[in-house]
Order: structure tokens, then C-alpha cells, then sequence
């Protein structure tokens, strides 16, 4: 929102609220937010630490109400803003199809090898790894909200077999587009790619680790377009040292932006984003519109 924030910032000026527009890379900390939120009466929230102590300084200055910009909603302590009387919402349904992309980009590029194949021509090498044919193959698919069922929706035009976990989800196989839904981890073994679109909760937190990835196959291939700590990294760089782990693609890491002595780096076999499958300029618009919307319902703003 604030990269595009020069084709929004009309719908502020116009009814003459000013905007406070810090200068961030990925996330503010919670020093730098206890000193900005106090001074505003609406806070549009990214990946920051928007913790209970914030929130406290919020309310003690100006704050009057927050709005989470997206779905994910791991970093906002929601009951702190219940406790202290906040409005605040997230953003959701809005990104489904565009991180469902990124999975399924993930999915063709570690099959083929063809990230990899880019990088060494552009190095003067002419190589050619025999790739996977995935029709047939098996896929894990761990969440089946928005992000996940978009997911099956497109896996299943590569006629792949899709088992399902998610034990929040209301859908019957049929309705989700996908074979089979199953209690984690029956059947983790079949698969041959493990696609993870889940939330993270403290029941999901480390839900890929040393244990479920001993339950895998040899080779499998894991990719994650949803938050880095569903993953143990220790116990995936383990594996893809051993080959347990074929490849992964990782969209997101349990640090970010991923470190610079990250041991994950040695692998020229997987294939590695930004946190930035939601990012296209529409859906940055239509969160961007949504997010406006609320915080000036908030506000009484009209």
C-alpha cells in the first residue's frame, strides 16, 4: 500500500485527513511503533509487531481505531484491542487467487528445474536437468481457505491428485475441488509436492518439522506461500542436506528478510520470494480500497 500509496492518497485529501507515511522495508519495530501510533487516530497495519504494549501507547495518545491491511493477522493482537476497545478488522478474501499464482509458479518451476536452468544460462552454462511430469503425482495441500482453495482450483488442471488438511474447513472434498480431506498427517507420505496455504496459529506454528518430514517421501518437494515459521528451517535445511527434502520454494522464512548467513542459501535447487505473492497492483488496490473503507468507517469519516 505505501509503494502505491500516490494513486490512493486523493481519497485522504479530499476529506482533509493528513497521512503519516513511515519510511519501512518490511516492518517497523515495536520501539519505533510505541513512538508513531500514539500520534495518529487510525492505524493501516503491514507485517508489523502491532503487539499489546503498542496498542497501549495507541490508546493513550490519539489512536482510535486500526485496520489490518490483508488476511494475515499472526502479528495483531486482537484481544489486546478488544480489551482496550479498538475497532479493528482485517482485510480478508483478497489475495487468494494472486498468492494461489505464486504456489502454482513454485509448483512449475521446482518440477522443472526451470529457476535454475535460468540462472546458469545467464552464467554462460547450457544445461538440462530432466525435470518431473506432475500429472499423476500427488500434492499435500495444508489449508484450504481462500489462498488454498484457489490452489486447487489450478492444480487441478495439471490432473494431479490433491489430499487436503484443514481442520477448520466446513467443505466436502467435492466442494473444495480436491480428492481427499484428511486429518494432518494421514497419508503426508503420498505426496510428492507438500503446498502450504494454511494461517499461522499456535496449532499450526513448526507444523512442518523433524517429525512430519520424516513421515514424507524421499524427494518431496515442499513449498510455502503463507508464513515462514509453519515451518522448522533447522529441521528443513536437515533435509534437503540428507535429499529427504528434494527442493523447496519459499515465499517466506521464519526471519525476514532471510538472512544473510541464512544456511538456506547454499541451495541452488530451490527457489526463493519476497513475502510478496499478494503483490500485484490490483489486488494492492483492492486490499489498499478495503483497508480506506473500514478506517473511515471507523472514524465516522464519511
Amino acid at each position: 500500500m505505501l509503494r502505491g500509496i500516490d494513486q490512493l492518497k486523493h481519497f485522504f485529501e479530499e476529506k482533509g485527513i493528513e497521512l503519516i507515511l513511515p519510511e519501512v522495508v518490511q516492518t517497523l519495530t515495536e520501539e519505533q511503533l510505541i513512538e508513531l501510533v500514539p500520534q495518529v487516530e487510525g492505524w493501516i497495519i503491514g507485517d508489523d509487531p502491532a503487539t499489546e504494549r503498542v496498542f497501549q501507547a495507541g490508546v493513550q495518545g490519539k489512536l482510535k481505531a486500526a485496520v489490518k491491511w490483508g488476511v494475515g493477522v499472526d502479528n495483531v493482537d486482537f484481544k489486546a484491542c478488544e480489551k482496550l476497545g479498538i475497532p479493528i478488522s482485517n482485510t480478508p478474501r483478497m489475495f487468494g487467487n494472486e498468492v494461489a499464482d505464486m504456489a502454482l509458479a513454485y509448483f512449475t518451476g521446482l518440477a522443472r528445474d526451470s529457476y535454475r536452468v535460468d540462472r546458469e544460462v545467464r552464467k554462460g552454462n547450457w544445461i538440462k536437468p530432466a525435470g518431473m511430469s506432475v500429472e499423476g503425482k500427488t500434492v499435500a495441500l495444508i489449508g484450504i481457505g481462500d489462498i488454498g482453495l484457489g490452489t486447487a482450483r489450478r492444480l487441478k488442471g495439471f490432473g494431479v491428485n490433491v489430499n487436503a488438511y484443514d481442520p477448520f474447513s466446513k467443505l466436502t472434498a467435492e466442494e473444495a475441488q480436491v480428492n481427499e480431506i484428511l486429518p494432518f498427517p494421514e497419508k503426508l507420505g503420498d505426496a510428492d509436492f507438500v503446498i502450504i496455504t494454511c494461517a499461522l496459529t499456535p496449532s499450526s506454528y513448526h507444523l512442518i518439522n523433524k517429525e512430519s518430514i520424516a513421515l514424507m517421501k524421499d524427494g518431496v518437494i515442499i513449498i510455502n506461500v503463507s508464513r515462514g515459521p509453519l515451518i522448522d528451517e533447522t529441521a528443513l535445511i536437515e533435509a534437503l542436506n540428507s535429499g529427504k527434502v528434494k527442493s523447496a520454494g519459499l515465499d517466506v522464512f521464519e526471519i525476514e528478510p532471510l538472512p544473510q548467513d541464512s544456511p538456506l542459501r547454499q541451495f541452488e535447487q530451490c527457489i526463493f520470494g519476497t513475502h510478496n505473492g499478494s503483490n500485484t497492483k490490483e489486488a494492492v488496490v483492492r486490499a489498499s480500497l478495503r483497508a480506506i473503507e473500514l478506517m473511515f468507517g471507523y472514524l465516522g469519516i464519511q
